[in-house]
């Protein structure tokens, strides 16, 4: 029986698996995929995260960016250069997630990918984990399978419902070099906005609505922003990405078992960040099984508690994102052009400061935009 069995091998799941591996647990880690396995994503991570673990992400990092480009309906442009200690880094998520397995797996956790979780049932003082191949005993559970996985509902904590967002992976082989910045679009999406992260390979797109129940055209819009980079997204392959966005404080802790990542919403409802966030919750909740195998009765409960403090940050960003998006056309003319703008959303991006630090200056300024004669 092991100490853990964490069911997913994202970014949450691997830090998780990481975390309890370090700290002398026995863990397995369950991938439904066959490692390394494709993952649409746009890949932009703050470098926050290498302070969290002691080795060195340098060799799965794409690209380095500071340039940030900021247009409406594919005009209006502003370009500047964040003014931040590190740039944010670009990753391809197939050679990310397989690197932060690898590390788990150094130090000591047992990967087994390959495998779906059929059903999980708790029996006395350990969970049994179904699988197509055999049944599997852990004495806790980490929930680490996504926004789309079934475990959280398994686990009666459901969180918000999805939404659907969209990645466009655009192949290019000539040099792209005028366009090395983060790209962010937000007059072509209703109540969303694009983005665009250049890779080794070509481009990476995508898109995700904050309001509103309706899915929109991602493939149109893909369309008319693609060649703005001097590319097509029609040669391109274009996935559906369902998130959940945070949209409230809940419980993430149940009997012997946690909820992490994206499968938690642990997900930013203003930029739809996720890895850095993901990997967060992994840690923390890894740190609180080991607290609980050394018999803390409060451990998983100090890990919602620990979460709800980020969800009291993060609430912010929701906040921003409700008045931005419902008149975005004034929100980018009294926000993102200001000049202090873009060096306040670097240092957000980058994790240096938080949305508390800044909502109320933000949400004034958007608030004030929106009555006529008001600048």
């Amino acid at each position: 029986m092991f100490d853990a069995i964490v069911v997913g091998a994202g970014p949450a799941g691997s830090s998780a698996a990481y975390q309890l591996a370090q700290q002398g647990c026995s863990v397995l880690l369950l991938e439904k995929a066959t490692l390394p396995r494709h993952k649409p994503c746009s890949g932009a991570l703050s470098p926050l995260v290498a302070k969290w673990f002691d080795f060195d992400f340098e060799p799965v990092i794409e690209c380095k960016l500071r340039r940030v480009r900021y247009t409406w309906k594919l005009g209006d442009e502003i370009t500047s250069e964040l003014q931040t200690q590190e740039p944010i880094w670009v990753v391809r998520r197939d050679l990310f997630d397989m690197f932060l397995v690898n590390q788990a797996i150094a130090q000591g956790a047992t990967l087994q990918d390959n495998t779906t979780v059929t059903g999980i049932e708790f029996t006395t003082n350990h969970w049994t984990v179904r699988t197509a191949k055999e049944p599997l005993q852990g004495r806790y559970l980490i929930a680490a399978d996504g926004a789309a996985g079934p475990l959280s509902t398994w686990l009666g904590l459901e969180g918000p419902s999805l939404r659907q967002g969209a990645i466009c992976e655009i192949p290019q082989t000539e040099s792209h070099e005028d366009n090395m910045a983060l790209n962010f679009e937000f007059g072509l999406l209703k109540h969303g906005c694009l983005w665009c992260f250049p890779q080794e390979s070509g481009y990476v797109m995508g898109g995700v609505t904050f309001l509103g129940k309706r899915d929109p055209d991602y493939v149109s819009a893909f369309a008319a922003y693609a060649p703005g980079f001097g590319v097509s997204s029609q040669k391109g392959k274009t996935f559906l990405a369902p998130l959940k966005l945070w949209d409230g404080n809940r419980r993430l802790h149940t009997r012997q078992a946690v909820v992490v990542g994206e499968a938690a919403a642990i997900v930013d409802p203003l930029s739809a960040e996720g890895i850095r966030h993901g990997m967060y919750s992994g840690i923390k909740a890894a740190d609180a099984i080991t607290a609980a195998l050394n018999d803390n009765e409060t451990a998983l409960a100090d890990y919602t508690v620990a979460m709800h403090a980020w969800g009291d940050n993060i609430q912010w960003a929701q906040r921003i994102a409700s008045v931005f998006f419902r008149i975005p056309g004034i929100g980018y003319r009294v926000g993102i052009k200001r000049p202090t703008m873009t060096t306040r959303m670097g240092q957000l991006l980058a994790g240096e400061i938080q949305y508390s630090d800044i909502a109320n200056r933000i949400l004034k300024r958007l608030s004030t935009g929106f009555i006529p004669g008001r600048k």
